[in-house]
């Protein structure tokens, strides 16, 4: 089976309350892009997204593993998801750009 449709969870602040929601479309594969204004926004939403046939879920790092976890136990049926993490050669570099906030 050949991926089709996965989905890109992240978020940021200033999104709308019911997330920011967008498909990217090729000729062999959707992609969701699915902004939330918080981790438990895009938890609470994610059962809905997945319901639409997604094979496959990428989380932001903001998610941590705590986060994937929770989108893991949310979900109505087993969905394989990745998490991106950054290495210790960017931990200052993003401790820095999140520190301001």
């Amino acid at each position: 089976m050949a991926l089709s449709k996965w989905l890109f969870l992240y978020t940021a602040n200033g999104l709308p309350a019911d997330g920011d929601v967008r498909q990217v479309e090729t000729s062999s594969s959707t992609t969701i892009l699915a902004g939330f204004p918080s981790v438990d926004a895009a938890i609470a939403a994610a059962p809905g997204l997945v319901a639409t046939d997604v094979q496959l879920i990428e989380l932001c790092g903001g998610f941590g593993p705590v986060g994937t976890a929770k989108v893991l136990a949310a979900l109505d049926r087993p969905v394989p998801i990745g998490a991106v993490a950054y290495g210790p050669e960017s931990v200052d570099g993003v401790h820095a750009i999140f520190a301001k906030e």
